[in-house]
């Protein structure tokens, strides 16, 4: 059994329970939250015996392997990096951190405590990530990626009435990029590697994050686009466009369809099984990998993690997205 102590108490943290849970292997026996109250009323309702109100009480715990850090952005790097040092796992909801130097910084730590940092990103994964993998040949020379994740926020209707949210606050290393973007990106740099250049434009909001925005990226032999928004929504698919054929993916952050279109016409649907929570897959990932002792994934690498994080601090710089973590 791997025991789990989870960092954050929120509708993401408990859709990861719910999927990790159906996992053998999978003990969670520790919830921190910074109040009593919330630690207690969170425990509760999934039977978590120890309860935390201090990190560093958590991260010394002998009853606790591995973390899932589920916070607020801003908090990822410092907290992991407090986790890790006690020779705790992590297990890190996506995006890894604010930015590159932080990501940096968590992979150092890890690697010096010899413990298992991982994104938590749930896309790369997933059965049909696989398949895309396994099948992307077909489509002869690649030109063209293109990624999409527009999804309008409930809480921006909170934003327009005047109420600004944690997920519209710059303090807290937030905006669609950060939040949605990261989803067309991570996939691209798992299977085409960084690229060449990067140019970013998108939506300020008066809060000073971003509500929608684009990037166009410059490989050698190709391109990609990536669109993304808060603030809109969109059912567009994404595409990977090769000289022989066409790659369509229902939805980039959980792709559950994915078919070929070739030149001639025909169709071939590539189309995996996937019998569980897409959130499972990271789970199993990062667990397996625990007990083959193995301290990074092959997919959701720290060289991915961390090139990931140098587009998105790159994309900011040139549209002016400024956090304090900065």
């Amino acid at each position: 059994m791997v025991r789990f102590g989870i960092v954050g108490t929120n509708w993401i943290t408990e859709a990861f329970i719910t999927s990790a849970k159906k996992l053998a292997d999978f003990s969670l026996v520790a919830v921190y939250s910074r109040t009593e109250e919330r630690a207690n009323e969170f425990a509760d309702q999934f039977n978590i015996p120890h309860r935390f109100t201090e990190l560093e009480a958590m991260a010394k715990s002998n009853e606790i392997d591995a973390i899932y850090i589920a916070s607020p952005n801003s908090f990822h790097a410092e907290q992991a990096v407090l986790c890790m040092k006690h020779g705790k796992h992590v297990l890190c909801e996506k995006p890894m951190a604010s930015n590159s130097r932080e990501v940096q910084k968590m992979i150092e730590v890890a690697k010096e405590n010899n413990v298992l940092l991982m994104e938590a990103l749930k896309t790369t994964l997933m059965p049909n990530f696989h398949s895309i993998q396994e099948h992307i040949g077909k489509l002869g020379r690649i030109r063209r990626y293109v990624g999409s994740y527009c999804q309008y926020s409930s809480r921006y209707d909170a934003y327009l009435n005047g109420k600004v949210l944690n997920a519209f606050k710059p303090q807290f290393s937030n905006g669609a990029l950060m939040d949605l973007g990261i989803y067309c990106l991570y996939p691209l740099v798992v299977l085409f590697g960084k690229p060449l250049q990067v140019k970013a434009n998108a939506v300020l909001l008066d809060s000073g994050v971003d509500g929608e925005g684009s990037l166009l990226m410059q490989y050698e032999d190709k391109e990609a686009v990536v669109y993304y928004s808060k603030i809109t929504h969109s059912h567009l698919p994404a595409e990977i466009q090769g000289e022989k054929g066409n790659m369509i993916i229902d939805k980039i952050s959980e792709p559950g369809k994915v078919e070929i279109h070739y030149r001639d016409g025909s169709i071939e649907d590539i189309t995996y099984s996937q019998e569980h929570m897409p959130m499972y897959y990271e789970a199993k990932e990062f667990i397996d990998l625990i007990q083959k002792h193995e301290f990074e994934s092959s997919i959701n690498s720290h060289q991915h993690s961390l090139i990931v994080a140098e587009i998105m601090e790159e994309a900011r710089k040139q549209t002016g997205i400024i956090y304090p973590a900065d």
